[in-house]
């Protein structure tokens, strides 16, 4: 009996056609994946500072698909589902192999592997975690793509690391996404309740820093994002009119 109401949903499933408004945004996180797909074919023919900017266009496929679910209200547990298999892809398996390229193969031995390694698997549980358990308020743990585009920048803003050195980052940054720590999220921030002179300034200092650091920028921007939650800065609430905490389950 039971298989006999399972057959009958799955057939109305299928003949149920599939709105614009929810296929929209899934099209969108396949460019992210298809970013994340383009860059491990890049490392494989050793092209690593292009596969670095792939992961920083992934992130933007990331960011814009949220965004289109919740304009279009086309959010579905299938498009979260579809989100966190890009995301173990995009930000954590290639910007791991990234890094372990970069400056841990080969000096570094079993010791860059696993560290690699623990990399990857603290984001494959820190999106199981969210699946399952959604917080209000500020992200819980390091976000994988946060995660995943500190590693990156490394590459992207030329730095030299010693293999220990970037296998105490890669397992540091592992720890931080299974952590408790609290990070801010910005994208519940609308033109109805953000603080415009704290945004300008915030841009000013962006700007500045840009200038200032050129190619050593997105290191920049991501070490004090990642050193934020440690220390305690929410970002979404100092830029909000009302310094109320902003929602994302992402």
């Amino acid at each position: 009996m039971i298989s006999l109401n399972r057959k009958v949903h799955r057939k109305r499933m299928l003949k149920k056609p599939i709105s614009l408004r929810k296929l929209f945004p899934n099209m969108i996180t396949s460019g992210n994946i298809l970013c994340g797909i383009m860059s491990l074919i890049l490392v494989f023919h050793d092209h690593l500072m292009p596969a670095a900017w792939l992961i920083l266009m992934a992130a933007f496929f990331d960011l814009m698909d949220g965004k289109v679910a919740r304009s279009l209200g086309g959010d579905s547990a299938f498009g979260m589902e579809f989100d966190s298999l890009a995301d173990v892809v995009s930000f954590g398996v290639v910007p791991g192999l990234i890094f372990y390229v970069s400056y841990l193969y080969p000096s570094s031995g079993i010791l860059g592997a696993l560290g690699t390694a623990f990399f990857v698997l603290c984001g494959a549980l820190r999106l199981a975690r969210f699946n399952v358990v959604h917080t209000s308020g500020s992200f819980q743990g390091l976000p994988i793509p946060a995660a995943g585009l500190f590693l990156t920048s490394f590459v992207i803003s030329g730095v030299i690391l010693p293999s220990l050195g970037a296998a105490i980052i890669a397992t540091g940054t592992g720890a931080l996404m299974i952590s408790n720590i609290s990070y801010s999220s910005l994208k519940q921030l609308s033109r109805d309740n953000i603080n415009v002179f704290r945004l300008l300034f915030l841009l000013s200092c962006f700007i500045s820093l840009s200038i200032l650091l050129k190619e050593k920028s997105p290191l920049a921007y991501m070490l004090i994002y990642v050193c934020s939650g440690p220390v305690g800065i929410d970002w979404g609430k100092w830029l909000s009119l009302k310094g109320d905490e902003v929602t994302d389950h992402r």
